[in-house]
């Protein structure tokens, strides 16, 4: 009887494994856990990659999309035309993180590519990225008007995650904000 015990031990072990990564294939890798959702977003000073100074409250009174992003990214060449495109939209503000980058870069970068976004923070250090809990670029989070992180979004904004996610939650929570003038950026 032990030995067949023995036996079975490294088909227990085989057939955990199994159900485990059988659970992690069926998870969608873009949504990360973060332990701001429904926070606030963190307190922060900030130069702008114009090198005007904003904060924290700078950001509150209107719903936003934050993408996290830098010259470097290849990656956030590819969600570049999206951004373009919700850039046009009244409905939509779009703030920018310059994130690990040089102002000279992201200056080229953005006049190649085209500017989508209504304010840029410049990141160079990662102090916001870090506190934001980024792991990379680009990453995208929606904030409500209050400032609180709503979602977070991990890869590439496609038409699919923009028409699937981020649209529908950005207009349920402009339906619970009075309207607001869009800021002129700083």
């Amino acid at each position: 009887m032990p030995g067949l015990l023995k036996g079975m031990i490294p088909l227990l072990v085989f057939a955990g494994l199994g159900v485990f990564f059988a659970i992690g294939l069926t998870r969608d890798p873009t949504i990360l856990p973060s332990e701001l959702i429904d926070r606030p977003l963190p307190d922060f000073e900030i130069e702008t990659l114009s090198g005007n100074i904003v904060t924290t409250d700078d950001l509150l009174g209107e719903v936003a999309l934050v993408n996290v992003f830098g010259s470097w990214c290849v990656a956030c060449l590819t969600e570049h035309p999206l951004f373009m495109e919700l850039a046009a939209r009244p409905d939509v503000r779009m703030i920018g993180v310059n994130w690990r980058d040089t102002r000279e870069k992201a200056e080229r970068w953005l006049r190649r590519h085209g500017d989508p976004y209504d304010l840029i923070l410049f990141d160079p250090d990662s102090h916001l990225a870090i506190d934001l809990g980024v792991t990379g670029a680009p990453e995208t989070f929606v904030i409500d008007a209050a400032g609180r992180i709503r979602y977070k979004h991990t890869g590439v904004v496609t038409q699919q995650v923009w028409e699937d996610r981020l649209e529908p939650l950005m207009h349920d929570l402009r339906a619970e904000t009075p309207s607001r003038a869009r800021p002129s950026p700083l």
